[in-house]
């Protein structure tokens, strides 16, 4: 059965897959990224975490991959395969399509940035599938976004598109890690719900979710800390819808897990917000933490859909180090 190897690494664990033709996740693993062996060492991991992988396919479905595709944080050169830097990771300029490449048997690699390949996985297979132009927010820690257009993500001219965590929705507000005050992840990510429940509830263990069971039981502090949280993420999204006019916005992340207790207000939010607008749909996101390895694996195989030399397998290593990648 022909089928591509899936890796979506994180700062503290990877996700792994091999996924068939038709999006099918065929075998699924996960293994810590043990960071705190250096950088070098997470490398190394990686690429034997593949490696068993690919020996797992041949294994069990009587040939090796045909590609692979892997989702790392960070800032990414997609286009020539370089992982430029992970500071959870400790990276600077590791050439990982490369060396998976020749780890793998030469064959073809795409990289991609994590959020922007869970944002493909979203679209194409999730909540999205059915939109021309989307808009993928995964409200976690921080918040980042995925611009989705027939199918594609759009990475930008310097693979940095979608940062809509790095807006400013409070003007001279509460200072963000980017060197800018007031961004929209510093009043609607879930860590910032959660240091803002903390602070009125007079919990330091408070935590996002709690702060939503709150809401629900009617607690008047916990509803002002998550109406002011509502408010700040539909500035941010009627900025965007203004600039993108996307048909869906998804939303996913930690934050998302609130379910209604969520989107009614938001839905309200950007509703009395909009003037000239189109009204998008707002949608939860539908595949969870697996969407990062189907992001991946779609990258894989758009690689070989791309390239007819590569989907015979064929192409050598320099070959796959200068293979494009579909944004």
């Amino acid at each position: 059965m022909k089928h591509v190897i899936a890796l979506d690494v994180g700062g503290t664990g990877m996700k792994a897959a091999l996924v068939g033709a038709d999006g099918t996740l065929l075998h699924q693993v996960r293994r810590a990224t043990l960071r705190e062996r250096g950088p070098a060492a997470v490398v190394e991991t990686i690429l034997g975490f593949a490696a068993e992988l690919r020996a797992y396919g041949e294994e069990h479905f009587g040939e090796p991959a045909a590609a692979a595709g892997v989702a790392v944080p960070g800032v990414v050169d997609e286009a020539n395969g370089i992982a430029v830097f992970a500071a959870n990771l400790g990276w600077r300029d590791v050439p990982m399509r490369a060396l998976l490449s020749e780890r793998l048997g030469s064959i073809p690699v795409a990289l991609g940035h994590d959020v922007r390949t869970g944002g493909l996985g979203e679209g194409r297979l999730g909540a999205g599938k059915d939109a021309d132009r989307f808009l993928f927010m995964p409200l976690g820690t921080g918040i980042a976004g995925a611009i989705g257009i027939d199918g594609r993500i759009e990475p930008g001219a310097h693979g940095s598109a979608g940062e809509i965590g790095h807006v400013v929705v409070r003007p001279g507000g509460v200072p963000c890690g980017c060197g800018q005050r007031g961004c929209l992840e510093r009043y609607a990510s879930a860590s910032a719900v959660t240091l803002a429940w903390q602070a009125a509830s007079g919990d330091e263990k408070a935590t996002a979710a709690q702060c939503a069971r709150a809401v629900d039981a009617g607690d008047p502090k916990a509803v002002k800390v998550w109406q002011d949280a509502v408010d700040a993420l539909a500035d941010g999204l009627v900025m965007a819808l203004t600039l993108l006019d996307p048909r869906t916005m998804i939303i996913g992340g930690g934050l998302a897990e609130a379910g209604e207790t969520l989107f009614t207000p938001l839905r309200a939010a950007v509703a009395e917000r909009v003037t000239f607008q189109a009204l998008p749909t707002i949608v939860p996101a539908v595949l969870g933490d697996t969407a990062g390895c189907l992001g991946a694996g779609l990258l894989a195989w758009d690689l070989l859909a791309d390239d007819p030399e590569n989907a015979d397998n064929t192409a050598n290593a320099d070959d796959a180090d200068n293979t494009e990648v579909a944004p």
